[in-house]
């Protein structure tokens, strides 16, 4: 099989930090307690993670796995061990547990079901990566339950149309996609750059902002971005029981995924509603004669 397009964007390493911080400072930042205070936590809401796979026994994550399937080359499909990092790191964003040690996700009571579609070095087929959309449209949990997010921190150069009739099934099942803007950016936010499936229109896009609200100069802006999330020097799980800080709008993208969670088990809300309902919690940025909107808990 060809190996050339679905991959993990590049991402600046910032190094292991073993000191565990209850709450990392970039979901202070988006103020998820604002919703926490509401009793919120994301009970309930099922989020496929479409990652390298996730290390299920992290002491953060080992409750709030529901299942998986491994679509890479890399093992069995019932092997959905992560041995990159990546896919990890993404799902602790989201769903790290309230469990008085290391730290707290976004949505702490939400479930993740793993689906490896790209392997050790962050590289898959775009076959894979249909299979695993569709696989999240059509699976069911041990008591019914259904994937209500999709999450991928990935991009390719290329449209392909099987891969967006997947997704736009995904939408047409009520089942919202996010995606990770992309990580080639040239610091101008008039010029375009863009990757799939973030650029398709039925896509919640997410770019990545720095510590001050400032657009990441990495960061692929464009017309079809919705918003903007915390991708700087993100401190969340890793391999080896242990935590990594990274950057890049690989970790924007599960903050807006997390947020989704908890505003799903608030209210029952269509993929519209969702994108409509995300909109109304940014905080409208400034810089010079550009403006867009940051992830931002009213």
């Amino acid at each position: 099989m060809v190996r050339k397009s679905v991959k993990i964007f590049p991402i600046n390493d910032i190094g292991d930090d073993r000191s565990k911080e209850k709450i990392p400072e970039n979901i202070l930042e988006i103020r998820a307690f604002r919703k926490w205070e509401d009793g919120l936590s994301g009970k309930e809401v099922v989020i496929a993670v479409i990652d390298t796979g996730c290390h299920t026994n992290h002491p953060d994550l080992k409750g709030r796995i529901i299942g998986g399937y491994n679509f890479s080359d890399e093992g069995k499909s019932d092997n959905y061990e992560d041995l990159n990092g990546h896919g990890t790191h993404t799902a602790g964003i989201i769903a790290s547990s309230d469990n008085n040690t290391g730290i707290k996700g976004i949505a702490p009571h939400s479930s993740i079901l793993v689906l490896k579609t790209l392997d050790k070095k962050g590289t898959g087929t775009v076959k894979s990566l249909i299979k695993a959309v569709n696989y999240a449209v059509n699976w069911r949990g041990p008591n019914d339950e259904k994937v209500k997010v999709i999450s991928m921190s990935l991009g390719i150069e290329e449209d392909y149309p099987e891969l967006h009739l997947a997704i736009k099934n995904a939408i047409g099942k009520n089942i919202s996609v996010v995606a990770s803007s992309g990580n080639y950016g040239d610091g101008n936010f008039i010029t375009n750059e863009y990757t799939y499936p973030s650029y398709y229109n039925e896509v919640i896009s997410v770019g990545a902002i720095t510590n001050d609200d400032k657009i990441s100069s990495f960061s692929n802006t464009n017309s079809d971005i919705l918003l903007y999330a915390p991708g700087s020097n993100i401190y969340s799980t890793y391999l080896e029981g242990r935590y990594r800080r990274l950057t890049g709008t690989s970790m924007a993208s599960p903050h807006v995924v997390g947020v989704i969670a908890l505003l799903l088990e608030e209210e029952e809300l269509s993929v519209a509603g969702i994108r409509k309902k995300l909109l109304q919690n940014t905080q409208t940025i400034s810089d010079g004669d550009i403006i867009y909107p940051v992830l931002y808990l009213q």
